[in-house]
C-alpha cells in the first residue's frame, strides 16, 4: 500500500475573524495591553494601556486627561489584592471602570463614571488591577465579572 503524499494544513480563517487578530495583534505590537476575554473564551476587546503601577503615576491616573482614544486605556497595578476605591476628581472624560483580582478575573465594572465628581466609587470584593476605559465600553463589548483580563508588555507587578 501507497503512503499519501504529504499535504500540508490548511486553516481556513474568515475575514471578519482575520481583521479582529490582525487589529489585536497591531494594538498590542506598540507597546501594553490588556486583553479581556469572556467566561466562554471569546475575546471580547483588547486594550493599549498606560501602566500606572506606581504611587505617583496611580495617583494621577487620567486626570486632565480631555481625550482617550478608542481601544486605549490605563491600567493601575497594584501591590497587593484588596478593596479600592477610585473618584473622578478633576478627569472631564467619562470612564468605565474594571475592576480584577489577582488572577486578572474582573470582579465588578463602574460604568460611566461621571467626570469630575469626587465621589468615591468601587466594587465589592478585593481588586489588584483596575483597567480605566471610556465610558460605553463595557456595555459596548459586552464585558462583565467573571471575564478574564490577560497582559501583555508589561509587568504585572507593582513597583511600589
Amino acid at each position: 500500500m501507497e503512503a499519501e503524499p504529504h499535504r500540508p494544513l490548511r486553516i481556513r480563517v474568515g475575514p471578519v475573524a482575520l481583521v479582529a487578530v490582525l487589529f489585536a495583534v497591531l494594538g498590542c505590537a506598540r507597546g501594553p495591553c490588556v486583553s479581556i476575554v469572556g467566561a466562554d473564551g471569546k475575546q471580547r476587546a483588547t486594550v493599549a494601556v498606560e501602566v500606572a503601577n506606581a504611587g505617583p503615576q496611580r495617583e494621577l491616573g487620567l486626570m486632565y486627561r480631555k481625550h482617550l482614544d478608542d481601544n486605549a486605556g490605563m491600567i493601575f497595578v497594584f501591590p497587593d489584592s484588596a478593596p479600592r476605591n477610585f473618584w473622578m476628581h478633576n478627569t472631564p472624560i467619562p470612564l468605565d471602570m474594571i475592576f480584577a483580582d489577582a488572577a486578572g478575573r474582573v470582579t465588578g465594572i463602574v460604568a460611566n463614571a461621571e467626570p469630575f465628581s469626587d465621589k468615591v466609587v468601587g466594587v465589592e470584593g478585593n481588586s489588584e488591577y483596575v483597567l480605566e476605559v471610556n465610558g460605553g465600553f463595557c456595555a459596548k463589548h459586552q464585558i462583565k465579572p467573571g471575564d478574564r483580563m490577560d497582559f501583555s508588555g508589561f509587568s504585572t507587578h507593582a513597583s511600589q
